[in-house]
């Protein structure tokens, strides 16, 4: 039974010998068995490096990912709700319940917490435009959840937005050092109770290594 023939690539290849290169068969006599020729196909050693190349991303991928500069990390968006202390923390009724709910939903779900109180935020600078219109001290809401920072928006009403990018987490709910401390009301004629100071520390961003917010 005649061997398989096998299929060679090479730089400078040779033509297999025509059929009638071949011996004959004499009369009476079936021809002797030997090996198949190799079948040779002629490759141009561009074409031949670029086959290589492609065998060796290939079997580079299947034993390890490599990440190229364009896939390093890169700044993040965070965006955000700002107005006075006074009405963020004091006089808006609703915001605290807010807050609270949404952090209930996420311990449920075991979901990392990506939203933020920050008194006098650091990256306020950047916004001269917002900073002439506001109030001092401020209080911004900081998320990393654009579609719910639009949706309260239109719950809060009177508050501005905005956004930007920051290389980690601590610079952007970077803050500076302020008390806050609000005038209890003369008179109080709710239904419910009002807010307890200092209820938006649990909202605060954590302490960082160096020990600031």
């Amino acid at each position: 039974m005649a061997a398989q023939a096998t299929l060679s690539l090479r730089p400078c290849a040779t033509l297999a010998p025509s059929r009638g290169a071949l011996p004959r068969a004499h009369a009476g006599f079936a021809p002797a068995s030997r090996p198949a020729p190799a079948l040779s196909i002629s490759c141009p050693p561009r074409r031949l490096e670029s086959l290589r190349r492609a065998l060796a991303v290939e079997s580079d991928q299947q034993g390890s990912v490599v990440v190229s500069e364009d896939q390093e990390e890169k700044p993040r968006s965070y965006y955000f709700l700002v107005a006075n202390a006074k009405f963020m923390l004091d006089d808006e009724e609703h915001f605290q319940e807010q807050l609270q709910e949404k952090l209930r939903l996420y311990e449920e779900r075991s979901k990392e917490q990506d939203f933020w109180l920050v008194v006098e935020p650091k990256f306020l600078d950047r916004f001269p435009n917002i900073t002439s219109r506001l109030k001092r001290p401020a209080v911004a809401l900081v998320s990393t959840d654009r579609n719910w920072i639009r949706f309260m928006k239109l719950r809060l009403d009177r508050v501005l937005a905005e956004q930007f990018d920051a290389e980690t987490l601590e610079e952007a709910l970077a803050s500076n050092p302020v008390e806050l401390k609000f005038d209890e009301p003369a008179k109080w004629t709710a239904p419910y109770p009002k807010y307890q100071s200092g209820w938006w520390e649990a909202f605060l961003p954590p302490k960082f290594s160096n020990g600031t917010a």
